[in-house]
């Protein structure tokens, strides 16, 4: 605690040598329908009396701002006024902002309260915004976004090292995310395969402007999700002149640049290199994860309408493991049962977007591609091939093709598209498993090529005097990989959402949809013994579930909102392992590949709560976030009971709090409670037979009692300080990241193991001569971690 109070005492020290600089703010103001500039409208800094006139092209600039965060405001007659909130203006770079307002209906006579908040017409709940500030300076979150979510109602995580997101009680593979309108399999490195998640994100926040998370109410633009979309809008790269940001971080250290590419073009790119694997080491882990990642952007204008936009991110990441870490039970259980993964991935694509009179035309093209390879070998022993327990290869790639429409018509908003995509998936996989009966070998090659296709449209209109919001849409998606999945009638996919203001102040939101989502490619590549597909012969089809979500908004006050919002989510189709006799939905998630096995699309669920968000958006230096959510996520076991999923877990609470003081200091604190997750014992006799336990190592589930236990809840203290300087050309931002303050630890789930002699061989059970004696390892998880980091901007 001395060495904390140190560095923050040096912090003030640092702050009374330098001195501050000046920004910009600068964009466009135009008409959301048309597209043409909006001449004369007023923009100006909330709360203030500094601000500016556009001119007759809707161009605006603000100078001589001091370096800060900002909330901005565009403001004309006949037009909803529009915030942007917490620009960050710093002496290094200007801040570009555009606004696109929406006019208000002919002969308009409610006096309505705008909104601060984002919301759509297709999107009236369930939809959340961040914007990059709130990511940055997130307690705890390390500028990770699938960290800083956990803030928001609805989201829950697992208790171990990775970044599951868990959406409304539903699997982390259930979640889709776009990069500024191109879909990406995953944001975090080590990711599981058939699933999601990892221990680290991928994107770079210095790339984000600002994120739109649906956590229902998915447009009709957005397929293949069942419980969360995530819509990432870039930034820009800066059009003056060279830029580079240095960031050194909790485990990577980061470069980035952007500026100018000609007078109608920009880039942004980045690279960064883990140093995780040092501190894992150090602190004698068994386990050393090493990655890597690139991202860029570049945005060209092409005349007044049109823009075309190249990005792309990739990974490279490494698990390796740390043999010298074997002296104490718990590592030597782990590394006798953590395989050695190496896997790279990347996405890259192209935008093509054309302003037109009334609307907008949007062409996407991409690919994105995986390379996953694990392998494991009996006590780490390599040199003989009898001792390979699994040896795993697997590509998977898509290329994409998609359009997408937006035509404005009498108060008429029509969206219509469609895409196809062109799908390549390849695996090998050598893998020993246990089975009732003992133990099996599964040995197989496979290789798919099929064709995906989606159709969807979506229209919207605005009624009584501007108080009623309608939208109702829908969408198909179809592939040729069997005749069951290639009728596009099988998966229609409604949605209608309704948005009725009560008062000025009050509005009351509904949506009801139906959503579908292709099972993962390692279960549609599948081959049993006889090199057939299998689950093509088990009649595999998509994933279905249903959303009923309504709620009520309340605008109290400045920058503020109370929300209220209960959903209900009933999924069928869902695939049901015949290996375990369980629902996938009851497997949970770990580093490796799921779904690699026999299926059918029989299993059945559903979850079902309710959310209360109360935010304040930063209003006179203060800032903060309550949500709580209780959530019941179950699905049938083999005889057709319901029991808790993976992700059950109750209630869920986190309060976010900060204050922004003068000379560019900023404290914010984050408290988060999540009641326990549910977990299956061990089979004790079965794991502990002799002929299991030589290959599989690790205690293997009595899917009898299936998520009959249950861990303790998990609650945690995340505190940040954050120092900025500005000097000329030149910022400075340096933190203090403090997670689990007060050292909170949990007990998970124990390790089943083996008893061992002096010679670290198994004993044999003395009542059973074909079973080892077993006893269990205790583990916990939670330590006090703080992290110092600075962020360099030039």
């Amino acid at each position: 605690m001395n060495k904390i109070k140190s560095l923050i005492t040096s912090l003030f020290l640092i702050s009374s040598i330098l001195t501050a600089q000046t920004g910009k703010i600068r964009g466009y103001v135009t008409d959301a329908v048309t597209n043409n500039p909006l001449a004369f409208a007023a923009v100006f800094i909330q709360g203030t009396n500094t601000g500016t006139l556009a001119d007759t092209n809707g161009y605006y600039e603000i100078k001589n701002l001091q370096p800060g965060l900002y909330n901005i405001q565009a403001a004309i007659i006949s037009y909803k006024t529009k915030t942007a909130f917490e620009i960050s203006i710093t002496s290094v770079t200007s801040a570009t902002v555009n606004f696109a307002l929406e006019n208000k209906m002919q002969g308009d006579t409610v006096v309505i309260k705008a909104s601060p908040f984002t919301k759509t017409y297709e999107s009236p709940v369930s939809l959340r915004t961040l914007n990059a500030s709130e990511i940055e300076r997130s307690p705890g979150g390390n500028r990770d976004i699938s960290k800083v979510i956990q803030s928001l109602p609805g989201v829950g995580s697992s208790v171990s090292f990775r970044n599951d997101i868990i959406i409304r009680g539903g699997a982390p593979n259930e979640n889709r995310f776009y990069l500024d309108g191109i879909e990406i399999p995953n944001i975090n490195h080590f990711a599981t395969q058939g699933s999601s998640g990892g221990p680290v994100g991928m994107i770079n926040v210095n790339f984000i402007r600002e994120v739109d998370f649906f956590s229902g109410a998915f447009p009709a633009t957005r397929g293949n999700a069942l419980s969360s979309v995530f819509d990432f809008k870039m930034k820009d790269g800066n059009a003056d002149h060279f830029v580079g940001t240095a960031t050194l971080g909790a485990s990577d250290l980061g470069l980035t640049f952007d500026g100018p590419l000609g007078k109608k073009s920009s880039y942004i790119f980045s690279a960064r290199r883990s140093y995780l694997q040092f501190l894992f080491k150090a602190l004698e882990l068994p386990f050393l994860p090493i990655y890597n990642d690139f991202q860029f952007k570049t945005k060209t204008k092409i005349g007044d309408k049109g823009e075309l936009t190249f990005l792309g991110i990739g990974a490279i990441d490494n698990f390796e493991l740390n043999k010298d870490a074997n002296e104490t039970p718990e590592q030597q259980y782990l590394l006798n049962v953590l395989p050695v993964n190496n896997q790279w991935n990347y996405a890259i694509g192209s935008t093509y977007k054309r302003l037109l009179q009334n609307g907008s035309l949007l062409f996407v093209l991409s690919r994105n591609m995986l390379n996953n390879k694990t392998t494991k070998y009996k006590n780490n022993d390599e040199t003989d091939p009898a001792n390979l327990i699994q040896d795993y290869k697997s590509q998977e790639s898509e290329n994409k093709f998609r359009v997408e429409n937006i035509f404005y018509k009498n108060g008429w908003k029509l969206s219509s598209g469609g895409g196809v995509q062109l799908v390549r998936y390849t695996n090998s996989t050598y893998q020993k498993i246990a089975i009732p009966a003992g133990v099996i070998l599964i040995d197989f090659d496979s290789k798919l090529v099929f064709l995906k296709s989606e159709l969807f449209s979506q229209i919207s209109k605005t009624t009584l005097n501007n108080r009623l919001n309608l939208s109702f849409g829908v969408r198909t998606d179809f592939t040729n990989y069997s005749k069951t999945l290639a009728n596009p009638l099988n998966q229609i996919s409604p949605r209608f959402s309704m948005s009725y203001v009560v008062t000025e102040k009050i509005t009351a939101n509904f949506n009801i949809g139906r959503y579908f989502q292709l099972p993962a490619y390692t279960i549609l590549g599948y081959r049993d013994s006889l090199n057939n597909l299998a689950n093509k012969l088990n009649g595999v089809n998509y994933i279905s579930c249903n959303h009923i979500v309504a709620g009520i908004e309340y605008v109290p006050w400045q920058n503020a909102k109370i929300s209220i919002e209960g959903f209900y989510k009933i999924y069928s189709r869902y695939p049901f392992m015949l290996s375990d006799s369980i629902s996938l939905a009851n497997l949970g998630a770990d580093f490796g590949v799921i779904g690699n096995s026999s299926i059918t699309s029989t299993s059945s669920g559903q979850a079902y709560g309710a959310e209360l968000l109360i935010q304040q958006k930063l209003f006179k230096g203060f800032y903060g976030i309550l949500a709580y959510t209780f959530v019941k996520s179950l699905f049938k076991t083999k005889t057709n009971e319901y029991a808790p999923s993976a992700w059950d877990n109750g209630n869920i609470i986190t309060l976010t709090a900060g204050k922004k003081f003068k000379k560019g200091w900023d404290l914010g604190i984050r408290w988060r409670f999540q009641g326990g997750s549910p977990y299956t014992p061990f089979d004790v006799g079965r794991s502990s037979q002799i002929q299991v336990w030589n290959v599989v190592g690790q205690g293997i589930p009595d899917y009898s009692k299936l998520n009959t236990l249950r861990l303790d809840p998990i609650h945690q203290l995340d505190i940040r300080v954050d120092k900025k300087w500005f000097l000329k050309n030149t910022s400075v931002n340096l933190y203090l990241d403090i997670q689990n303050a007060y050292n909170y630890s949990i007990e998970t789930q124990p390790y089943l193991n083996v008893v061992k002699d002096a010679n670290g061989i198994p004993v044999v059970d003395a009542t059973n001569p074909t079973a080892y004696e077993t006893n269990y390892l205790n583990t916990k998880n939670g330590t006090l971690l703080p992290t110092l980091g600075v962020i360099f901007e030039f």
